[in-house]
This record gives C-alpha cells, sequence and structure tokens, in this order.
C-alpha cells in the first residue's frame, strides 16, 4: 500500500516510516516535510500513483495541514476516490478534533504519536 507522510518535522518522518515499515503497513512510502510539496505532487499524479493513505500533520510552516486541506479541495474528488487522509497532531484541542470531523476530507483525526493498534484500525479501513 502506497502512502504518504506530512510533516515538516525529520524525527516524526523517520519514526512513523520506521513503525510502518516494522508493521509491514506500507509497501511504498513517500516523505514531504512540505505541505507545498505534497498538495503538487498529488494534484501531477497519475491515478495509479496515487497514495492509499495520507498522513499529515497539522502544524507546519508556511501552509499548515489544513491549509493543504483546503487547497486540496480542487483535486479532491480525483484523489479522495483512491485515498484516505488521516491528521496525525499532538494538540488536544477540541476543535481541531470537530474540524477533522466535519471536514469530508478528512477519515479520522489521530493523536501522535501513531502506534501499532492505530495502524492496525487504519488498515482496516483501508480494506473495506
Amino acid at each position: 500500500m502506497h502512502t504518504v507522510l506530512i510533516d515538516d518535522d525529520m524525527t516524526s518522518i523517520f519514526l512513523m516510516r520506521l513503525l510502518l515499515q516494522r508493521e509491514e503497513f506500507a509497501d511504498s512510502i513517500t516523505s514531504f516535510q512540505s505541505a507545498q510539496e505534497a498538495l503538487g505532487y498529488l494534484q501531477q499524479a497519475p491515478v495509479p500513483e496515487l497514495p492509499k493513505v495520507i498522513l499529515l500533520d497539522l502544524n507546519m510552516p508556511v501552509m499548515n495541514g489544513w491549509e493543504f486541506l483546503e487547497a486540496l479541495q480542487p483535486v479532491a474528488p480525483h484523489v479522495l476516490d483512491h485515498t484516505r487522509i488521516y491528521i496525525l497532531t499532538s494538540s488536544l484541542a477540541q476543535t481541531d478534533l470537530t474540524r477533522a470531523a466535519q471536514n469530508p476530507l478528512v477519515t479520522r483525526l489521530i493523536h501522535k504519536p501513531l502506534d501499532k493498534s492505530e495502524i492496525e484500525l487504519i488498515k482496516s479501513e483501508t480494506t473495506e
């Protein structure tokens, strides 16, 4: 399963990549430290190259996770036919949870750090 990680923190990307590989979650992992780069990739990617899962950090400079989701709107139908977006955040703000639940692009909000049980849940949701 192709997975895209979007997080400005290289340590977080490294740890998520390690966990996803250890749990045999993804056969292909593409990571971006910039939401803008990830957006460009998704806008240009042919359908067979679209990821099955996107793990999106909320708190990033220049373009945060919410801004990324807003910018993704024009290509959302093309992307969402093939991709599920999960927000990863260390924020405990109820507003983020509510906003994620109300956003049709977001499958679910997950509190960092990502763990084995969340990976199993994502696996089950993506094979439905």
